[in-house]
């Protein structure tokens, strides 16, 4: 294992990516696209939940308290996962949907009147884009996408088939945070030029990068979908681990992120993509937890990265940090954001707490309280109105957006190793309202005490990429614009935006 490295790692299954991917064959639902039903006040709307891991038990539980609300099917292609849901809605309600290891079996049911996703990451477009070219609703967990393309298609499939699609933001349905955004819209922190979002979130290894078998009871080709079939697996969990390979997920930058990305962006009051990101860090500090210098850790995802967004037409800048080793909080936050006002700031400490401090640092507002963002959807979908969503798809594209840029970024750079002198004069040059040189060296002495040696193994410094905010798109760079998408796998294809 230790000759078998993580560039070694990347290059085989880049490699296995391009031997197995197909033609572009797209699946067509056999009932009519966008068919027509009309849902009496009497009726209940029927679901499927797509994806039965643990996210899946809060749209259980969320859409059980809901009286609008049956659940018919429950779709995972790992079996033991699926029973082990059923029962749970068994024991709940008193009756079990039916199980279904391919979403497909059920879109065709007329009974079934829109799909819940709480996938891996690099199933959720294809989720909501085969659900609303079948005519129905769709709510689709953080991201919303995998890479940029998706985003568009989400957002062109609920335009053509006027259908809800509503992305798992559920902070945008709390009573805290929309107090927090009007309050800030208000001028009550003076002008917001800078935020920032947290994510300082412990994250161990995930394990030796090898070779695994994939459980007996999960049917690999149906869970691995748009992505390649990496054969064998090579992280010990195969479950929810996969969140730290960049083929399926996204890293704490795509996992985390979203949330705080799209509160930041928010109380930015931007509604658009950055017109330049940079990202810098690495996947660090695993050697010293396991006291072996050539430990390689399964996950190609970035565990400490800080990205830097700027917008240049407003004169406003965004910066996410992500940390995944021992880290103390930033301003009373650890997993949040920070608006830094001219006149003070506002802190989003919990997803139900905002509070808001004055130049002295003094607390003078508080935000409480939750919401229910299952119930803001099913209300859409009865009252069919789209306005109504507090985070319908382009509300997703743009958050989950700027995960992927940032995480494009990085990977472009990742090759780029540069001591901590060089990474002080780069930073030292990059645009933006925040004091660069501090972020970076918060983030260099969060490494040095948790024991990562930055001259054996330096931060990677990503490359510095122009973005179009009419398009969506990278300006001037081939490789960058090349990982806006992917090569889809077989049937598995998320349509290029023409043939939606």
């Amino acid at each position: 294992m230790r000759n078998y490295t993580r560039r070694r790692f990347i290059e085989d299954t880049l490699f296995s990516a391009a031997a197995i991917a197909a033609s572009n064959g797209l699946w067509i639902p056999k009932s009519a696209r966008a068919q027509e039903k009309k849902v009496s006040p009497n009726e209940k709307l029927g679901v499927m939940i797509v994806g039965c891991g643990g996210r899946s038990g809060d749209h259980i539980s969320g859409y059980l308290a809901d009286d609008r609300v049956k659940i018919l099917y429950l779709c995972d292609p790992d079996s033991d996962h699926a029973q082990n849901r059923a029962k749970m809605v068994e024991e709940k309600a008193g009756y079990r949907p039916k199980i279904v290891a391919d979403l497909r079996d059920a879109l065709d049911d007329p009974a079934l009147d829109f799909v819940s996703c709480a996938t891996a990451n690099h199933w959720h477009a294809l989720c909501g884009v085969w659900a609303m070219q079948a005519g129905k609703h769709a709510y689709i967990e953080k991201p919303i996408c995998h890479n940029i393309h998706e985003g568009k298609a989400l957002i062109a499939c609920a335009r053509k088939y006027d259908v809800m699609c509503q992305v798992g933001s559920q902070c945008r349905s709390n009573k805290a945070l929309k107090d927090a955004f009007e309050y800030a819209r208000s001028g009550g922190i003076g002008e917001i030029k800078l935020t920032r979002g947290l994510c300082y979130k412990r994250r161990k290894s995930i394990g030796a990068l090898g070779r695994y078998k994939v459980p007996e009871t999960v049917d690999y080709n149906l869970w691995s979908g748009p992505a390649p079939m990496v054969d064998p697996p090579t992280r010990p969990n195969f479950h929810y681990d996969w969140h730290w390979q960049r083929l399926f997920g996204n890293g704490d930058l795509g996992n985390q992120g979203p949330h705080q990305t799209d509160i930041a962006r928010t109380f930015l009051g931007v509604d658009q993509f950055p017109t330049s990101v940079i990202s810098y860090g690495g996947r660090l500090g695993y050697q010293a937890e396991r006291h072996d210098d050539n430990y390689v850790d399964a996950g190609d995802t970035a565990n400490t990265e800080v990205s830097i967004y700027n917008y240049e037409k407003d004169g406003k800048t965004l910066v996410f940090e992500t940390r995944g080793l021992e880290t103390d909080d930033y301003r009373g936050a650890k997993i949040g954001v920070v608006a830094h006002g001219s006149e003070g700031y506002l802190v989003q400490i919990q997803y139900d707490y905002c509070a808001a401090f004055d130049k002295d640092m003094k607390l003078v507002k508080e935000f409480r309280g939750g919401g229910n963002h299952f119930r803001n959807f099913v209300d859409a979908i009865v009252n069919h109105d789209y306005a109504s969503l507090n985070a319908d798809a382009r509300c997703g594209h743009l958050s989950a957006g700027l995960s992927h840029v940032g995480n494009i970024s990085y990977y472009l750079g990742e090759d780029n190793k540069v001591s901590v002198e060089e990474a002080k004069k780069i930073v030292a040059d990059i645009p933006g309202n925040d004091d660069n040189l501090d972020t970076l060296q918060r983030t260099i002495d969060h490494l040095v005490k948790n024991g990562v040696d930055l001259d054996k193994y330096p931060i990677s410094m990503g490359r510095a990429l122009k973005i179009d905010p009419e398009t969506d798109s990278f300006v001037g760079d081939a490789e960058a614009t090349k990982m806006e998408t992917r090569e889809y796998r077989g049937e598995f294809v998320v349509p290029e935006l023409d043939k939606i």
